[in-house]
């Protein structure tokens, strides 16, 4: 028997992975919901149009929290968990909270998968929140002129988080053993 070869994760999410309301971790018109948002660009710098994130976060408090729910909202359960598909700009967009620090002493993040065309696997990285406050293992692990590719910057609606697949803008994608997950 000879192994199949690799298969790509994309172009095709708009047939079963989204859902309706992905992208609104909270309403937008909630008095506390701020706006996660950005584009996500190939190699050359064109915007990806058929690309999905998705975001897993802890609440303001810091608590990751393990409500049901995250496939069917229901308006007003946070979940801390939303999937959102690129525009034809490649622009995408969640509704959601300010996420607190998951440990004394971090700093605040949203954890990132990127779902495109011509991945053979989904690409992970974390957006901290402008200027992060507290030391951070992953973090100061990266090289000082790179770092910024993990920064959201602050905006008038929320923050910014810029995604670049390749090239010289490359956003830090991570890897990390199965068991240990998205927080360690």
């Amino acid at each position: 028997m000879s192994a199949a070869p690799g298969q790509t994760v994309g172009p095709f999410f708009h047939l079963g992975l989204p859902y309706e309301r992905g992208h609104e971790l909270v309403p937008p018109g909630r008095a506390d919901a701020i706006r996660l948002h950005g584009r996500v660009f190939d190699g050359s710098g064109v915007p990806v149009p058929d690309a999905m994130i998705e975001i897993w976060q802890p609440g303001p408090d810091g608590q990751v929290l393990q409500e049901p729910g995250s496939i069917r909202r229901d308006g007003w359960t946070f979940t801390g968990f939303g999937r959102a598909a690129t525009d034809p700009e490649g622009h995408y967009w969640f509704s959601t909270l300010e996420p607190g620090p998951s440990s004394p002493g971090k700093p605040a993040f949203f954890a990132v998968a990127v779902f495109a065309r011509g991945l053979l696997d989904r690409l992970f990285t974390r957006a901290y929140l402008s200027d992060p406050q507290g030391a951070d293992a992953l973090l100061d692990s990266v090289a000082a002129d790179r770092r910024d590719t993990l920064i959201a910057t602050r905006d008038d609606v929320g923050y910014v988080f810029d995604i670049h697949l390749q090239g010289p803008k490359e956003t830090v994608f991570l890897s990390f053993p199965r068991h240990r997950g998205i927080w360690a």
